[in-house]
């Protein structure tokens, strides 16, 4: 806003309120601290909103492969926080090598473009900054945490992953169950060799 054009509002609120009867005038300094504050606040507003219209990166998507509808149906959850998935892929890498991984799904969305993903034009494959990963050619591997959850790769039952919000054990043995508050989904896919998703609803209490 121009001076003059808090001037010109200024005298339009003011003959408003004396038309009213309640005749009492604000400092010019207070209402344009006020302009201020709501102008921002209406520009913070309208960027939510175009952000948000443009959050799910599956919208709009005709989706074929049960894979990547099972993570279009996931991803408001894990954008939002309700929920968290764990995405466990094995496949062949662009060199041919087979690999596999476990990959944290709210984290990735956060820090990746999904859109080339589910149009198809390329492939969400496990890298040595997920959960886990392990090439099966190379014998590579590694273990990391993530802002979601924490790899518990030392106890007697086996590879485990725990929430860092609820503190609750995500079990990846598939003889066992997944764990409380949580679920596993085996998926046919067309475009991966084997894929399961585990899906933890978080409880904040």
């Amino acid at each position: 806003f121009s001076d003059s054009s808090y001037k010109s509002t200024w005298c339009i609120w003011c003959n408003t309120k004396q038309h009213e009867g309640e005749g009492e005038k604000l400092p010019l300094r207070t209402f344009k601290a006020s302009c201020d504050f709501f102008q921002v606040k209406r520009n913070i507003s309208n960027r939510l909103s175009v952000v948000f219209s443009r959050t799910l990166a599956s919208a709009g998507k005709e989706l074929k492969d049960n894979f990547l509808k099972a993570l279009a149906e996931r991803e408001e959850a894990n954008r939002s926080g309700k929920m968290t998935s764990v995405i466990f892929i094995r496949d062949h890498n662009t060199l041919g090598q087979e690999v596999s991984g476990y990959i944290d799904y709210a984290h990735r969305l956060k820090t990746q473009d999904f859109e080339p993903y589910f149009s198809g034009k390329k492939r969400l494959m496990p890298a040595r900054s997920d959960l886990c990963y392990y090439n099966w050619k190379t014998q590579v591997s590694t273990s990391n945490s993530s802002p979601n959850f924490e790899v518990i790769y030392d106890d007697p039952n086996g590879l485990l992953f725990k929430n860092k919000m609820d503190k609750k054990i995500l079990n990846l043995d598939p003889l066992s169950g997944p764990g409380e508050d949580s679920n596993r989904t085996f998926l046919q896919s067309d475009i991966y060799i084997h894929v399961v998703i585990y899906d933890h609803n978080v409880r904040t209490v």
